[in-house]
């Protein structure tokens, strides 16, 4: 039967993780252990952000709008996995996976310029302190996270209008755990290179833009710290420096390799390892390594339950 006389996709099929049911429980079991500790660590977050006022500075409004995005971002595609781990057909609606695409985008893009806002918070803080009152306002914290979310939604708009134009018919099969435009790319039944070109681009404006951003604000950082004379406060900066450089390692290296390199016709298995570590892995370290560490937040939580 010729390609055109083939009938559009309905619904998609997931091969998942793995096969083997003993492999798939032992996932259930990790993957239900991370998703808690990602739920418990960012709502507990939000809620002690909201509720001691000592916490009202420009840093802990930016750690709750990246909480509440990663509270989305993980809810987005962790649940279904969990379902997908106890079934044995892996399925998804065509307008389930279009909507989980489009949520996935738009919490994940809006993470990404989230962590390069934090990232220029933390500059002022330690290069410019004398100006830190005026340059981080209200006003300005405030218009830096709705930039923030203005720009999730506009790149998730542009790649899930890309993704979704084009035609699915015959194959439904995705070797992959969730939706996702690279792992849809590979079952158009038309040519993607358009599309492929669209996603680059806004992998530029949302991928290397923050993450040069960010290198630059730690670079400017570190070369601040090295003139301190305090020898403890060296190394106070440089732990916190290194934990947030390595979450940001994590998960822009991740995304930067699913989503800016050649569309190859295969999802391999390190291609779903790999999302992975942005989809599942750095929600739940987010609250740890920005915050609960935080002698603030610790304060904050022993306020809360003596209350």
């Amino acid at each position: 039967m010729g390609e055109e006389n083939q009938t559009s996709v309905t619904e998609f099929v997931f091969l998942g993780l793995s096969q083997d049911p003993h492999t798939q429980v032992l996932l259930f079991l990790l993957f239900l252990i991370i998703y808690l500790l990602t739920l418990l660590g960012n709502l507990l977050m939000v809620v002690l952000i909201h509720m001691d006022s000592r916490l009202h500075t420009p840093m802990y409004f930016f750690l709750r709008n990246l909480s509440f995005a990663d509270l989305c971002f993980s809810t987005t595609t962790v649940p279904q996995v969990l379902v997908h781990f106890l079934v044995r057909r892996k399925t998804v609606s065509f307008a389930g996976c279009s909507v989980q695409i489009i949520v996935l985008l738009l919490t994940g893009c809006t993470e990404c310029a989230l962590l390069a806002v934090m990232s220029y918070d933390r500059y002022v803080a330690v290069c410019k302190p004398l100006h830190y009152s005026t340059i981080m306002t209200h006003w300005a914290c405030v218009r830096l996270a709705v930039g923030s979310w203005a720009s999730g939604a506009f790149v998730s708009l542009v790649d899930t209008t890309f993704t979704l134009r084009l035609p699915y018919r015959g194959n439904n099969i995705i070797n992959h755990f969730f939706c996702e435009p690279p792992a849809l790319l590979k079952l158009a039944s038309a040519d993607t290179y358009s599309t492929e070109m669209a996603i680059f681009a806004m992998g530029v404006v949302i991928l290397l833009a923050p993450v040069s951003l960010i290198l630059v604000s730690y670079w400017n950082i570190i070369c601040t710290v090295i003139q301190m004379h305090s020898g403890k406060g060296r190394l106070k900066v440089f732990s916190t420096c290194g934990s947030h450089l390595m979450v940001v390692g994590l998960f822009y290296g991740s995304a930067i390799f699913a989503y800016m390199r050649p569309n190859s016709k295969l999802m391999n298995e390190r291609d779903k390892m790999i999302s992975v570590f942005y989809t599942v892995v750095t929600p739940m370290l987010n609250p740890i390594i920005y915050s609960l560490r935080n002698k603030d937040v610790k304060g904050a939580l022993r306020r809360v339950t003596e209350k």
